[in-house]
């Protein structure tokens, strides 16, 4: 077949890794065309990161409307409009679609719609269209997952679902106590929903350090919310009454809504057994550049196991393009990639769990220091704890938060792990007063020996 384009890297799929790749390629040089079946951006932009942190603002809104009173000003009980509140959160996903539209075109970036399907390792066909690229890039992203034997419907939905609510459920159960699951929790809950979370694991968040887990249980409790741990589901069915949700032991739990958030699972790629890739359970496998074991074949994002996380895939992108490029880029180390859930309170961490670093390192030095000593914590009314774990007599390794808006302090968190800081280093820097970044600088002062607001 002729190719009805000629480019030299083509991308298939234009989600965060996608249109990274896309962007640093054109800027390096490199002919790039983009081949996305819905709308550039992918889910982290239209049903994904941004929808839902727009969702999360306003549940911090009527949250912050519902306590005011205890602050002097008396606003009363909110009342949730949704489609005032989808209004809101899809102003902010067009305004930045848009921005990026016009960046795409800005940069040469050739884009072209519809479902491409793999043909070989250099071509790609879009109807009977056919791409030719010298390096093919697989950035197709994921789809949520959904138990055997669940129907999705009106009442049973996934988080794409539940985006398109337009009353709130009096009655919620959340399927999944992972990032989206008490992201979801949080939300119905600051609307004024019962909610309860379902984890079949032992604990919330179980991929982050157990400290933070038990602090965001205790946290959950505190604001109604309810937890179900270590509870397999065994079914869930409707009736003209609401859904049911059954377990191998305990009692069903009754809702007017099923949230299933259960995490999410790589899109299947068109035409990938045209590929000589290696796969596992849908993932793509490739070494620590992102290449696969086809000469000049790529797969980032959520194609590639590990964090499913959108600045994973946006780091892969570049570096995929640089690559490519020739400059020779270093390996993403997966432990230095910051983590945010933005429930409320909030959980952040970068680097590795105590558990982790004890397996690596042997001893270990481990300091938690409490916001109750924090200025700007007790003025936002909020709970929670600073982390931090180090190698004996070494460098810091893990930061772990937990408290009211502690994802906008995991930039220097990740410097700190990231540059291999001793916590004297972190120590002897001056952090602003009051703010919650004192938290992380007086932490570092208990690490060091030094406590001034902690115990030693």
């Amino acid at each position: 077949m002729s190719p009805d384009i000629d480019a030299d890297v083509v991308i298939l799929g234009a989600g965060s890794g996608g249109y990274a790749c896309a962007l640093r390629a054109a800027q390096l040089g490199l002919s790039v065309v983009l081949v996305e079946r819905d709308k550039l951006g992918g889910t982290c932009l239209h049903v994904g990161c941004i929808p839902t942190k727009a969702m999360l603002h306003a549940a911090e809104v009527a949250d912050t409307a519902r306590h005011a009173a205890a602050i002097g000003v008396d606003l009363g009980e909110p009342s949730i409009d949704l489609g005032r509140v989808a209004a809101y959160r899809e102003g902010v996903v067009n305004r930045l679609f848009k921005g990026l539209t016009g960046l795409v075109k800005g940069r040469g970036i050739e884009v072209v719609a519809g479902e491409g399907r793999v043909v070989d390792a250099s071509s790609v066909a879009v109807g009977d269209r056919v791409i030719r690229g010298r390096h093919l890039v697989l950035a197709t992203g994921s789809v949520p997952k959904v138990l055997p034997g669940i129907a999705l419907s009106e009442r049973v939905v996934t988080s794409d679902g539940a985006l398109a609510l337009t009353t709130v459920p009096e009655r919620v159960v959340v399927l999944g106590g992972g990032v989206i699951g008490v992201e979801f929790a949080s939300v119905f809950a600051s609307f004024g929903a019962q909610v309860t979370v379902v984890e079949a694991l032992p604990r919330l968040v179980a991929a982050e350090d157990p400290a933070l887990s038990d602090g965001l249980q205790r946290a959950f409790r505190q604001r109604g919310i309810a937890t179900r741990l270590n509870a397999p589901v065994t079914g869930v069915s409707e009736d003209a009454d609401g859904v049911t949700v059954t377990f191998a032991e305990g009692e069903p739990l009754s809702a007017d809504l099923v949230l299933v958030a259960l995490g999410r699972r790589p899109a299947p790629v068109p035409g990938i057994e045209n590929l000589d890739v290696e796969t596992d359970r849908g993932y793509v496998l490739t070494d620590s550049v992102c290449r696969t074991r086809v000469p000049r074949v790529y797969a980032v994002g959520d194609l590639v196991p590990g964090l499913q996380l959108a600045h994973r895939g946006f780091a892969q992108g570049i570096l995929v393009a640089e690559e490519i490029a020739g400059l020779q880029p270093a390996p993403i180390v997966e432990s230095g990639i910051p983590r945010v859930t933005y429930c409320e309170p909030e959980v952040a961490s970068v680097g590795l769990t105590e558990a982790a670093a004890r397996e690596r390192y042997g001893e270990i030095d481990v300091v938690e220091y409490n916001l109750a000593g924090n200025g700007k914590s007790q003025i936002l009314g909020t709970r929670g704890f600073v982390k931090l774990v180090r190698a004996k007599g070494g460098p810091v390794v893990g930061v772990h938060l937990l408290g009211s808006r502690v994802g906008e302090q995991i930039g220097e968190a990740q410097l700190i792990v990231g540059w291999e800081a001793y916590a004297e280093d972190v120590a002897a820097l001056i952090h602003a007063h009051p703010t919650q970044n004192e938290a992380l600088g007086e932490a570092h002062l208990a690490l060091a020996g030094k406590p001034l607001h902690a115990h030693a």
